[in-house]
């Protein structure tokens, strides 16, 4: 970058539409009558929930409620009795000790609903975590439970992001807006029924005088609601550059590179467009609200002018004029809140269904307990006719393989990047099922059987393990968490076996020490710690099938050598399948398998595969090529 010249980061483009934006717009867009005709829908799915998170609180929650419904329409009652006798003929005294019982029925209604609500609060203040809570443990109990394929598919992790960046959220949210609707519900249908208790002709005054009020309400709510759809886009890219400027993962490269001035300059003017664009929303909002509270005035003004009439006209008595005052202020302000809800719970309601058709999919997504056992170890494992594609893929990762690996060997699958390695050994682990072909321990065909007791005899060593936030202790321990290892002498042995013993005697607190930077006292490792951490969860596992994914690529050379030396130590009465570009550490294998595009293409040992020449035989000369001097490539010793 020369000078002082900053790139034009708008070049790249605003972030399109996304998936957490899918049902922004209908729920913008809904008419008053497709908010009423899912209104049912979205106040059965908050109740599932609710239901689920404490049956108590939820029963509490709802009786509590429409018992403070009912305590209102007793005041209300009440206060037109006071009022009645405190405007009757006759002496004062006497008005004023006739009315004191109604006075008191309204002091201990008040009471009472003042405890009624508080009991509301504290029901939804219970409720509204465990509602969260039950939405969250079905989401992660369907996510792990979804075979392992469904991540390889964009559209799966679409679902499974909007359902949890925005179905969790406004799961608990529903519930703070179904108990808006209830308690406005009850409020409206307490005024309707006291005024019209009161005096049927004073309900249409009723009505006049709490429909603007109403209109205001909702029309607030859909600008500012509106207002966050288009904004959407804006907020996320803003939510982007501000994530970059200060998240670790990108702290050494956004100053090694310079780019705190351009990003922050980005993050300004992203910040700046959703400033004036919510200046605008407000000043929307604004002006609906003074035009609503002018109708509300209006009708107010009109609504009292006509009551007046009718006391004056004896139509109604003074006292039941003055209770319908105080009960059509209480509509006006239960309707407002009514209209809100209603349209906060169709918004809310969209996102549920989302979250439950994430959970749908999951569950088609997941193998059905077949209730047949897996078997206890094999044999051999066999792979016949077996083709399999990653979802989106326009190549099949394997194609027509037959392949058998045999109890006790150590295999190494080799092969240039994309040759179908780590698929093979997924498939022979039973953590994929085949497109097309079969899969079988012994006899066992693993489409047949319950996939948990395959999976509890794999231990599998990624490339790049799992930096789960834990101490290093339980790091190891999570290769096998359920484990009896009661000393920790199993868990010592695997970590001395791989070499992360050296790693962790260094660290200040030891096996204690938390592997995590983004808490206190936490330390980080370097690429190739975490990899002896994982070789060591792997080794810690103690499985009869061993998967050994490049467990070594981060790795300097002697720890190299010294963990394929364990593995191969670890191998008696094992079955162990290495991945591994670096062929000198796959001399010793029993067999070699080649692979190509999908295909087998060579098997056999080292020594087989150098005299037949081939596809290995051309990159094993290639690699120890990188290794031996070249004619007049030396004097500089």
């Amino acid at each position: 970058m020369a000078g002082n010249q900053q790139p034009d980061m708008g070049e790249f483009g605003e972030l399109g539409e996304g998936y957490d934006t899918s049902f922004d717009g209908e729920a913008a867009a809904a008419s008053l009558g497709r908010l009423a005709a899912r209104l049912p829908v979205a106040l059965l799915q908050v109740w599932r929930l609710a239901w689920a998170a404490s049956r108590r609180g939820a029963v509490l929650l709802v009786v509590a409620q429409l018992v403070a419904g009912v305590a209102t329409a007793l005041a209300l009652m009440a206060t037109a009795r006071a009022l009645g006798s405190l405007f009757a003929s006759g002496p004062a005294p006497e008005r004023v000790s006739d009315a004191l019982p109604a006075v008191a029925a309204v002091t201990v209604a008040t009471a009472m609903r003042a405890v009624l609500e508080t009991v509301v609060a504290a029901a939804q203040a219970r409720l509204s975590p465990g509602v969260r809570r039950v939405a969250e443990d079905r989401l992660h109990a369907a996510a792990v439970g979804a075979e392992l394929g469904a991540f390889d598919d964009a559209d799966w992790h679409d679902t499974m992001a909007r359902a949890r960046d925005r179905g969790i959220d406004h799961t608990q949210l529903a519930l703070g807006h179904a108990v808006e609707f209830l308690g406005a519900a009850v409020g409206l249908l307490v005024g309707v029924g006291v005024v019209t208790g009161l005096h049927p002709v004073l309900l249409p005054l009723l009505a006049l005088s709490i429909a603007p009020q109403g209109w205001a309400a909702l029309s607030s709510a859909r600008i500012g609601f509106v207002g966050m759809v288009r904004q959407m886009s804006l907020y996320r890219r803003l939510w982007l550059f501000a994530d970059l400027l200060t998240s670790r993962e990108a702290a050494a490269e956004v100053r090694a590179c310079t780019a705190e001035r351009p990003l922050l300059s980005e993050f300004r003017r992203l910040a700046s467009l959703v400033e004036r664009e919510e200046i605008q929303v407000g000043y929307s909002q604004t002006r609906v609200g003074a035009v609503g509270r002018a109708l509300s005035g209006l009708a107010l003004a009109a609504a009292y002018t006509a009551l007046g009439l009718l006391v004056h006209a004896q139509v109604v008595p003074l006292a039941v004029a003055g209770t319908a005052v105080v009960a059509v202020r209480a509509a006006s302000g239960s309707l407002a809140t009514l209209m809100v809800a209603v349209d906060r719970l169709y918004e809310k309601s969209l996102y549920i269904t989302d979250h439950h058709a994430f959970l749908a999919e999951a569950a088609a997504r997941s193998r059905p307990p077949t209730g047949r056992p897996a078997p206890a170890g094999f044999t051999e494992i066999r792979l016949k006719d077996v083709h399999f594609s990653y979802p989106g893929s326009p190549h099949p990762a394997l194609l027509g393989i037959d392949f058998v690996l045999r109890q006790g060997e150590t295999v190494a699958l080799v092969g240039e990047n994309g040759s179908g390695k780590t698929t093979l050994a997924l498939l022979l682990a039973g953590l994929y099922l085949p497109d097309k072909g079969t899969v079988h321990w012994d006899s066992t065909d693993l489409a047949d059987v319950d996939p948990a007791g395959i999976r509890e005899q794999v231990a599998l060593v990624m490339q790049q393990p799992t930096r789960w936030p834990v101490t290093a202790r339980g790091n190891i321990a999570l290769g096998r968490a359920d484990r009896s290892d009661v000393d920790g002498s199993a868990l010592l042995r695997a970590a001395r076996d791989s070499g992360a013993h050296e790693v962790i005697e260094l660290l200040p607190y030891g096996y204690e020490t938390l592997l995590s930077k983004k808490f206190r006292d936490g330390v980080d490792l370097s690429g190739g710690q975490w990899q002896r951490i994982g070789v060591a969860r792997g080794f810690y596992r103690d499985a009869p099938l061993l998967i050994a994914d490049e467990p070594t690529a981060a790795l300097d050379a002697r720890a190299e050598q010294a963990v394929y030396e364990n593995i191969r130590l670890l191998a008696a009465g094992r079955t162990v399948v290495l991945i591994t570009h670096r062929l000198a550490s796959v001399r010793d294998c029993d067999r070699i398998v080649v692979l190509r595009r999908g295909e087998v293409v060579q098997q056999g040992t080292h020594e087989h595969l150098m005299r037949a020449g081939g596809e290995y035989a051309d990159m094993y000369q290639i690699q120890a090529a990188a290794y031996t001097d070249r004619p007049g490539a030396g004097g500089h010793g």
